[in-house]
């Protein structure tokens, strides 16, 4: 195995456990929300630090290897898709620590009744299945799988659009516990924020791994050449 092969490798194993503290972090979130455990939402902001740590070294792996190794084909593709998924689990890490503010910030229980009717548990449920086909999708190099997050994440703003009147009802019934629904909502604006940052992962690993770039497609159906589909396929 060559040097770049080695320098490769160790960016992938560094990109794939991000994978897996972000997603932990969300998952932690979801728990620390249902049982009101401010211990596990205290865990995730100290968690976060260790995020921005790996996001720095991928980075600056990323970085060494266009320096040294001057990677072509495949292998530049995959250092400059690193690059943007990189970015965009930091980002998914960054909204799982301001949710376990909010959750902090709660100072009480939220009652289970609510948190079902704002339908916190599809929407955290639909998040972690997204993040489990990119997760996978990155390992086996599954485009079909890395696709399937685009339908997954209709679901997330479809229940990010309900959420504003279903807010206002909850606020309308229990006034005093007007900015607790609010920290509910914006709970839902961000894990909508993570839908979108992991359909952009996927459209990274699509770029990868089939070079072909989802977001020039878009711009040329736009323009009237063709729509896409719900997977992101272009339909003529």
């Amino acid at each position: 195995m060559s040097n770049l092969d080695n320098e490769i490798k160790l960016l992938k194993d560094n990109i794939l456990e991000l994978m897996f503290m972000v997603k932990n972090q969300l998952e932690k979130g979801q728990r620390a929300l249902d049982s009101f455990d401010e211990e596990l939402a205290e865990e995730i902001t100290i968690n976060e630090k260790r995020v921005d740590s790996l996001e720095l070294t991928i980075d600056r792996d990323c970085e060494n290897l266009l320096a040294l190794y001057n990677p072509v084909a495949v292998d530049l593709r995959f250092v400059m898709a690193s690059f943007k998924i990189n970015s965009d689990l930091e980002r998914i890490g960054d909204h799982a620590n301001s949710i376990a503010k909010y959750i902090l910030d709660f100072g009480e229980a939220m009652d289970e009744e609510s948190i079902k009717k704002m339908q916190l548990d599809k929407m955290y449920k639909t998040s972690l299945r997204m993040m489990s086909n990119i997760f996978n999708a990155f390992i086996t190099e599954d485009t079909d799988l890395a696709r399937k997050v685009f339908k997954l994440d209709k679901t997330l703003n479809q229940i990010n659009r309900e959420a504003s009147s279903i807010t206002t009802e909850l606020i309308s019934a229990d006034v005093e516990h007007t900015q607790n629904y609010l920290y509910l909502f914006s709970i839902i604006r961000k894990l909508e924020r993570v839908g979108d940052l992991t359909k952009n992962i996927a459209e990274e690993l699509i770029f990868y791994i089939e070079a072909k770039v989802l977001k020039h497609q878009k711009m040329k159906s736009k323009n009237g050449n063709g729509t896409n589909d719900e997977n992101g396929n272009e339909e003529k």
